[in-house]
C-alpha cells in the first residue's frame, strides 16, 4: 500500500502550498539542516519505525524530514485539532511519510488519528503532551511492543511522564527534551513569547499597549510572555502559586496578585501554567466587560470553559477563532481559540529559528534513546549535557559567532582546590 493510500488527510491537493511553507521553514532551520546531513551519512534510524506526535505544521515537518533521511520509516499525527494545517499534511505524503491528521476533527476522530499512528507499532516515538504514552499505556498496550523509548516535547507531557514514573507504570525511557536548556531558555521564553501574540494580535487586531495583561505563571513561557507584553507597552500583571517565582516576576518589575484581584483589573488573561482552573467562575463574576482569555499552555483546560459556558446566556462567534460568552448580567467574556493554545491554533507557532534548536533536540534526544535505551531502563531522562552543549555550537556556527576557550591553566585552577 502506497503512503496516500494509507494515510488519513483533508486533501492531497493541498500538497503544493505545504511543500512551499516546509521549504521557508527548513531554509531557517540551519542547525537542524546540519543534523540532517549527519542522519543521511550516518542512517542511525535505518530499519526502524518512528511515530511523531506534534503541532503539524511547517517545522514539525521538516523534523519528520530529517527523521525520515535518518533512515526511519516515519508516520506521524497531530497534537492538537486546531493545529493541524491540512496543507502541510497533504506534502509530508507526498514525501513519503505516512499521515494520520486533520485540521479540527472532532474529539472521537481525533483519538482514533493518534491510535491510527501507532498501529505500525513503532520502535520509538516523539509526543506532545503525552498523548501517544497515555495511549500506549492504557487503551493499546499491545501497540507498544516494539517501543525502546522516546523523547517528549512539552512541561505538561514530562508531567505526566514523571507521575508515571514514580508510580513505576512507565515501560520504556523516555527523554525530557523540553528541560534541555536549548529548549526551555530560548523556545518557551522568547518563542512562546513572540508566538502568543503574533496569535493574539493576528486574532484580535486590538492593541496591546495600555491594557492591562495578566500572565498566569512564571514559569519560562511566562517569563517570556510577560516580557513582550511589556516590551509592546502594556501594564503586566502576574499570578503564582510559587513563592519563588512570584518573587522573581516582583523583581522582574511586575505587579504580582492573586487571581481573586488579577481578576478585576485584567483585560487580555494568557494562561501557561500546564494546569488546569486557573480561572474559574469566581473569578469569571468579576472581570470586566470586554475581558479577552487566551492560553498558551498544552491543553484547554487552563481556564474552566464548561463553569463560563453555564455562566452565559448565549455563545457565538464575533469573529474567526474568537467566541463571545454573553454572561447573564450582560457582560462579554472573549475566548481566543477555543481556550486551545493560542500561539499555533491561531498562529503559526514559533519562528523557525527557534524550532530549529528545539527541533535539533528532538532529532538528537531521539538517537540518543535509540542507542542508549537499554542502559537508561524505564525512566524519564535528561538531554545528555553535551548534546546541549552541539547544539548551542551549532546554533553559534550558524550565526557566525565565536566565542572563547579555557586555557590549560584555566582549566587546572577551576578543578583545583588548592592555592598556588
Amino acid at each position: 500500500m502506497s503512503t496516500q493510500e494509507n494515510s488519513i488527510i483533508r486533501d492531497i491537493a493541498l500538497a503544493p502550498e505545504g511543500h512551499l511553507k516546509i521549504d521557508w521553514a527548513s531554509a531557517h532551520m540551519p542547525v537542524l539542516n546540519r543534523i540532517r546531513e549527519q542522519f543521511e551519512q550516518e542512517l542511525p534510524f535505518k530499519g526502524l519505525k518512528v511515530t511523531i506526535s506534534l503541532h503539524l505544521e511547517a517545522k514539525t515537518a521538516y523534523l519528520a524530514k530529517v527523521v525520515k533521511a535518518g533512515g526511519a520509516d516515519v508516520t506521524i499525527t497531530g497534537s492538537n485539532p486546531l493545529s493541524t494545517q491540512d496543507d502541510i499534511c497533504a506534502a509530508l505524503v507526498e514525501d513519503g511519510i505516512t499521515v494520520f491528521a486533520k485540521y479540527n476533527p472532532d474529539p472521537q476522530e481525533y483519538k482514533e488519528l493518534l491510535i491510527k499512528s501507532l498501529e505500525s507499532k513503532p520502535d520509538l516515538i516523539i509526543d506532545d503532551g503525552g498523548d501517544l504514552v497515555t495511549i500506549l499505556h492504557t487503551e493499546r498496550p499491545d501497540l507498544r511492543v516494539n517501543i525502546r523509548g522516546g523523547a517528549e516535547e512539552t512541561t505538561t507531557g514530562i508531567i505526566r511522564l514523571k507521575a508515571m514514573e514514580k508510580e513505576g507504570t512507565l515501560s520504556f525511557p523516555m527523554v525530557a527534551v523540553n528541560d534541555a536548556y536549548c529548549k526551555y531558555l530560548f523556545d518557551n521564553r522568547y518563542g512562546t513569547g513572540q508566538s502568543v501574540f503574533d496569535g493574539i494580535n493576528r486574532t484580535t487586531n486590538l492593541v496591546v499597549a495600555g491594557k492591562t495583561v495578566v500572565v498566569v505563571g512564571y514559569g519560562w513561557c511566562g517569563k517570556g510572555v510577560a516580557m513582550r507584553a511589556k516590551g509592546m507597552g502594556a501594564n503586566v500583571v502576574v499570578t503564582e502559586v510559587d513563592a519563588i517565582k512570584a518573587v522573581e516576576a516582583y523583581m522582574d518589575g511586575f505587579t504580582v496578585l492573586p487571581m481573586s484581584e488579577a481578576a478585576k483589573v485584567g483585560e487580555l488573561f494568557i494562561t501557561v501554567t500546564g494546569n488546569k482552573d486557573c480561572i474559574r467562575a469566581e473569578h469569571y463574576e468579576v472581570m470586566k466587560n470586554g475581558a479577552i482569555l487566551s492560553n498558551a499552555g498544552h491543553f484547554d483546560v487552563e481556564f474552566n470553559k464548561p463553569e463560563l459556558a453555564a455562566m452565559s446566556t448565549d455563545i457565538r462567534t464575533v469573529r474567526r477563532n474568537i467566541e463571545e460568552y454573553k454572561l447573564k448580567d450582560g457582560r462579554s467574556i472573549y475566548v481566543l481559540a477555543e481556550g486551545r493554545l493560542v500561539n499555533l491554533a491561531a498562529g503559526d507557532g514559533h519562528p523557525a529559528e527557534i524550532m530549529d534548536t528545539t527541533f535539533a533536540l528532538q532529532a538528537l534526544g531521539l538517537r540518543y534513546v535509540n542507542d542508549e535505551y537499554a542502559a537508561i531502563g524505564k525512566q524519564v531522562v535528561n538531554v545528555p549535557y553535551a548534546l546541549d552543549e552541539q547544539v548551542a555550537r551549532f546554533k553559534l556556527d550558524s550565526l557566525n559567532i565565536s566565542i572563547d576557550k579555557l586555557t590549560a591553566e584555566q582549566v587546572t585552577y577551576l578543578d583545583s582546590w588548592k592555592e598556588d
